[in-house]
């Protein structure tokens, strides 16, 4: 089985479309009903095994899977599964943090202007940032790209993207502190 596994991830990093197809027409199935298992999304455990496999095609060349292209698939799927899940999880805290917030009483509070100001601070505080980290937060948080799809538009690894992330938030919450206490007070 290993030597099999090696030949077709062998042609796969050559660009051959028909062993990538024979590969995903053969592992689809079992690896949508292993997300499936994970999430209990049809759709979404569907487009995390699409996903997996656009990734694969993608970064043929730099494929690693040691000859086993089973356990790969499963545990790239596993990995995705596990990522939306996380995503998932802080997307529905969100989402019950400012269900919350809509139902309190904001008093005479004017909510356009409020919002106008936060907006214009936000943006003010994202047009300071230094070039380089305005550009990979503006990617991640408004074209929603992931680090990978960040690093390979931007020709630059992962790690770069996540330590120009981790600057650009450190520098946001330092600009954004003052307005976003004045806020929670007022709205006390």
């Amino acid at each position: 089985m290993e030597s099999n596994d090696t030949n077709l991830i062998a042609l796969i990093k050559e660009g051959n479309k028909l062993a990538f197809d024979d590969v995903f027409i053969k592992h689809f199935k079992s690896l949508h009903a292993y997300a499936y298992t994970i999430i209990k999304e049809r759709d979404d455990a569907e487009e995390i095994v699409q996903n997996v496999f656009v990734r694969i095609w993608t970064k043929r060349a730099q494929l690693k899977t040691d000859g086993y292209l089973k356990s790969f698939l499963y545990r790239a799927v596993h990995n995705e599964s596990l990522n939306y899940l996380k995503h998932k999880k802080i997307r529905s805290k969100f989402d019950l943090h400012y269900a919350d917030s809509a139902k309190n009483d904001m008093g005479n509070l004017n909510k356009d202007l409020m919002a106008a100001e936060l907006e214009r601070n936000i943006h003010a505080a994202i047009n300071d940032l230094p070039e380089k980290c305005r550009e990979v937060f503006q990617l991640s948080r408004f074209e929603q790209l992931k680090y990978q799809q960040i690093a390979d538009a931007l020709n630059i690894s992962i790690k770069t993207v996540e330590n120009q992330m981790g600057k650009a938030l450190k520098i946001l919450r330092l600009k954004m502190v003052d307005f976003l206490i004045f806020l929670f007070i007022y709205l006390m």
